[in-house]
């Protein structure tokens, strides 16, 4: 497992769903593209997402300049915390950290925590790319929440 960043860019927020919902969000690896800002198509997912070593083959970018690479779980303790590393390579790699707090029984504290952790991007670690890191995990952190909150679970075939 690569080292944990010294920094990383965090956003919380509160959720009106239960921690196990939350997580029943980031357990569907089809959903993926739905909440994660940057994703733009799922090419496969394990079958045993989000277990330690289980990747989601994804896309990252817009069409013809779109990126095929992978996200892997790092570790997974349901209903708490998913460490994922997210690569796009050759932009390089990250660590991301979702955290999950119960608050009440249908509320949850949702702690979204990213750095670069090789390639370009953590050569390139500034004010500037923590900033738009941020942005962009306000909304990763929006769209899961209105899964969350709104989108029915489990799917009915």
């Amino acid at each position: 497992m690569p080292a944990k960043p010294k920094r990383m860019t965090e956003v919380r927020g509160q959720v009106r769903a239960s921690a196990d919902r939350v997580f029943a969000e980031l357990a569907d690896g089809w959903a993926y593209v739905g909440w994660v800002v940057g994703a733009s198509h799922i090419r496969d997912v394990d079958a045993a997402w989000p277990e330690v070593g289980s990747k989601i083959h994804h896309k990252v970018g817009v069409w013809p300049a779109d990126i095929a690479d992978f996200t892997e779980s790092l570790a997974c303790e349901p209903g708490r915390r998913l460490l994922l590393r997210a690569r796009g390579w050759p932009l390089g790699e990250a660590l991301v950290e979702i955290l999950l707090e119960p608050v009440e029984p249908s509320v949850t504290e949702v702690t979204i925590r990213e750095a670069p952790s090789a390639g370009p991007g953590l050569w390139l670690d500034n004010p500037l790319l923590r900033l738009l890191l941020r942005l962009r995990n306000r909304e990763t952190l929006r769209r899961l929440t209105d899964r969350a909150e709104h989108r029915a679970f489990p799917l009915s075939a």
